[in-house]
């Protein structure tokens, strides 16, 4: 029978022409082909991302690089004429005490908003998840009715900033307001505060308020993170003799770490960003009585809308950016510690 098996007829096929000595042929094509793959994958990333990088760069950065450049000029905010005066707005700024009021009452807020917050979000998050007794097989059962307590603890986050403000200045109003009236059916007449027109107490209506728009929010937070940990490593906690109260701060706690950690620089933000809404509506004269609930972004729209110095106020703003940052910064690097995976 005949053998129609080709032979090469040089020796066999090495891939490459014989004493050429070069790189195999096609080598170049399939470099070619690599490039390729690999501009399509990220034309296809490139293609997602600019949407978004473009939108935060015109909306968020933008603002930020026009704010400093205002910062060095005396422009009011109404004049389309602008003069570089340097550093004269932050001179200024050092020499203003009521600028420096401003900011001793943002960090008064910053140092208490996240710690009444989280501390309060915490613990209801032991009681509705942790105090309900055992369940069964032994293990740790939610209280009954936790998802409802959940929605009414959230509800504050349902209303607006401004809903809310409105809502605590009548609480808080001297005559006729809740408060008082409760205080006064149930003890003497010298409970009866005028809350928001004293200077010692309004600083502290204010913070009670915006702890209480968002206690509910960090809740639900806590307590998903906590529904995350698995089931074992309770058991096991269970199985050493831990009882709730030991378990949810010997264990649960530091795998809640990532999350408070999270919340407090969200709180943080908050409180340097985020009080502007509740002073300019529920105190006296936008950050009184006497300047006792004056913060900074209440401090920043009065210099750039009442008195027409926009210049000035965006290097107020400049101010409140790098005390935000500072802020990040710190917590970050203090409550860097090891990760622990379940």
């Amino acid at each position: 029978m005949t053998d129609y098996t080709a032979v090469p007829v040089d020796g066999p096929r090495t891939g490459r022409p014989r004493g050429s000595g070069g790189a195999p042929r096609g080598s170049a094509g399939i470099k070619a082909s690599r490039l390729y793959q690999r501009y399509r994958k990220y034309r296809v990333i490139v293609g997602f991302l600019a949407p978004p990088v473009g939108l935060y760069a015109v909306f968020v950065v933008s603002p930020f690089l026009q704010a400093f450049f205002y910062s060095v000029t005396d422009w009011t905010g109404v004049s389309p004429e602008t003069e570089f005066i340097g550093m004269r707005n932050y001179e200024r700024l050092a020499r203003d005490p009521v600028f420096w009021t401003a900011l001793r009452h943002n960090l008064i807020v910053l140092l208490t908003l996240p710690v009444l917050v989280l501390g309060l979000s915490l613990f209801l998050t032991y009681l509705l998840d942790f105090a309900g007794g055992r369940g069964p097989g032994g293990a740790i059962a939610p209280v009954r009715g936790a998802r409802f307590y959940r929605l009414v603890f959230f509800f504050p986050q349902v209303l607006s900033v401004a809903a809310v403000a409105v809502l605590w200045e009548y609480v808080f109003a001297p005559r006729g307001g809740l408060l008082n009236g409760v205080l006064g059916a149930v003890g003497p007449a010298s409970w009866e505060q005028n809350w928001l027109g004293d200077p010692d107490l309004a600083l502290m209506c204010v913070i009670a308020v915006m702890a209480w728009t968002n206690v509910g929010f960090f809740v639900i937070v806590l307590s998903s993170a906590t529904a995350s940990i698995p089931g074992d490593i309770l058991a096991a906690a269970q199985l050493d003799g831990a009882g709730p109260a030991r378990t949810f701060v010997k264990v649960v706690l530091p795998l809640l770490w990532d999350t408070v950690r999270t919340g407090w620089i969200y709180l943080g933000i908050l409180a340097l960003d985020g009080s502007f809404t509740v002073v300019n509506i529920m105190t006296v004269n936008q950050g009184g009585p006497d300047h006792s609930t004056l913060v900074l972004p209440v401090y920043l729209y009065n210099k750039a809308f009442r008195d027409a110095q926009a210049g000035y106020a965006s290097g107020a703003g400049v101010a409140l950016l790098i005390v935000t940052l500072l802020f990040a910064a710190v917590v970050l690097r203090l409550g860097r510690r090891e990760r622990l995976e379940f």
